[in-house]
C-alpha cells in the first residue's frame, strides 16, 4: 500500500532511485547518458546524485525543450526540414561503445504541435527517424542497458486535469505517477521486484500454453490476431547484450508478443486517445484484412493517423500485441495520461509496425 506520510522529496527521491538501480540498474563503472526536457531539472538533478552513490562514473543530460520545437515549426524556413545535428547520432554511437547506460525522461505537452503543418511534421519525423536509424537497432536491439520516465510538466499537467489550478493539476499528477510506478510504496524497491517476478511468472504461462491466436471482443472491437510462428511472450526485466537486466519503461505492466504478418483480421475501436508526433488523435477505428490495415478512420487527427499510416510498408501492420490486467496501478488511477508510454499500461493493446 502506498505512504501517505511521504513527502514529495522523498518521493521523488525514490523515483529517482528505481529509475537508476530498477529501469536503468546502472552498474558502478558506467557513465549514464539522460535525455530530458528542460522542465525535468529536479528530477534529472536526484536521478544524478543517485547515479554517483551507485558509482556512475559521469552523468551527462542532452536538454531539450518543446517552445523551441515549436518555434522551429512556426519560423523555419520550409526547406530546412531535411536538416538534422547528425552529431548527435556520432556521441550517441560512441557512447554505446563505450558501454554507457540511456535513460530518457519523457514529457511532452500532448497538443504541442497542434495546428502545425503536419507534412513538416512528418518530414521532419522521417528525417530524425532515417538518421538515428543506427541508434535505435542499438535501443531496440537491447546493446546497451536503457530505460524510459517521465515526469509532469504544466502544458501536460493541465490536459490531464483542465478544471484544477496548475499548481493543482501538476500535484494531482504527480501523485499519479508516484502511484503508477510504485514509487510511493514503503519498500518501492522490493514492491518492483515482486512485479518483476508475477511478470515473469506471466510470461513463463503464456509461453508454455503457446496459443496460436487472440481474440478481442468489445465496443466496436472484433478483432483475431495471430500469432508469428515461435513467438515469445516477454516483459517487465530485459537483459541487454552487456549483461545488465533492466526495465526499458518504468511503469510497465504489461507482457507482450509479435503478431503474425498476414494473419490479423476484424475491427477495432481504440478506447483510449494516442498522443503522437506532438498531436493527439481520437477515436480511432481500424480494419485489418490479411494483416493489414485497409480502413482507417478518427474522430479528432484523422490526417496525423493517415500520414502515420503512411509512413512505411511496415506501418499498416501490427507489430505488438501486449496483455495488461485491469489491476495494474495506471488503470487504478481512472487517469487518461495522454502519454503512451503510461496509457499503453492501462489496458490491453496493439501497437503499429512491422511484424514478424
Amino acid at each position: 500500500m502506498p505512504e501517505s506520510s511521504l513527502s514529495f522529496e522523498e518521493k521523488l527521491d525514490r523515483y529517482a532511485d528505481l529509475l537508476v538501480r530498477i529501469g536503468v540498474n546502472l552498474q558502478p563503472h558506467q557513465r549514464l547518458q539522460v535525455s530530458a526536457p528542460l522542465e525535468a531539472a529536479p528530477l534529472v538533478r536526484a536521478v544524478a546524485r543517485k547515479a554517483y552513490e551507485a558509482g556512475c562514473r559521469l552523468v551527462e543530460v542532452a536538454w531539450s525543450d518543446d517552445a523551441l520545437t515549436r518555434i522551429r515549426y512556426e519560423s523555419a524556413p520550409r526547406d530546412s526540414f531535411e536538416e538534422y545535428p547528425h552529431w548527435r547520432v556520432r556521441a550517441s554511437l560512441e557512447a554505446v561503445e563505450r558501454d554507457d547506460a540511456f535513460l530518457t525522461i519523457h514529457a511532452a505537452d500532448p497538443d504541442l504541435l497542434a495546428g502545425i503543418d503536419g507534412e513538416l511534421v512528418a518530414a521532419a519525423s522521417r528525417v530524425a527517424a532515417q538518421a538515428q536509424r543506427p541508434v535505435s537497432e542499438k535501443v531496440s536491439g537491447f546493446a546497451m542497458n536503457w530505460s524510459i520516465g517521465s515526469m509532469p510538466i504544466p502544458s501536460w499537467a493541465r490536459r490531464v486535469f483542465p478544471d484544477l489550478s496548475e499548481e493543482q493539476a501538476m500535484a494531482r499528477l504527480w501523485d499519479a505517477i508516484f502511484m503508477a510506478t510504485r514509487a510511493d510504496r514503503p519498500d518501492a524497491v522490493g514492491a518492483w521486484q515482486t512485479h518483476l517476478a508475477n511478470l515473469a511468472a506471466r510470461r513463463a504461462y503464456l509461453n508454455e500454453r503457446a496459443f496460436s491466436a487472440l481474440h478481442f471482443r468489445g465496443p466496436g472491437t472484433d478483432l483475431t490476431v495471430g500469432l508469428a510462428d515461435g513467438h515469445e511472450w516477454v516483459g517487465g526485466a530485459w537483459p541487454a547484450r552487456n549483461g545488465r537486466l533492466g526495465v526499458p519503461n518504468l511503469p510497465t505492466d504489461e507482457v507482450f508478443t509479435a503478431p503474425h504478418r498476414d494473419r490479423v483480421d476484424g475491427t477495432v475501436r481504440a478506447t483510449k486517445p494516442l498522443s503522437t508526433r506532438g498531436a493527439l488523435i481520437e477515436g480511432i477505428e481500424v480494419r485489418f484484412s490479411g494483416g493489414r490495415i485497409v480502413e482507417a478512420r478518427a474522430a479528432r487527427g484523422e490526417d496525423v493517423l493517415t500520414r502515420l499510416l503512411d509512413t512505411d510498408e511496415g506501418a499498416r501492420r501490427l507489430g505488438e500485441v501486449a496483455l495488461v490486467p485491469a489491476s495494474a496501478p495506471v488503470a487504478q488511477t481512472n487517469l487518461l495520461f495522454l502519454n503512451t508510454l503510461y496509457d499503453e499500461n492501462a489496458a490491453s493493446h496493439i501497437a503499429l509496425g512491422r511484424a514478424g
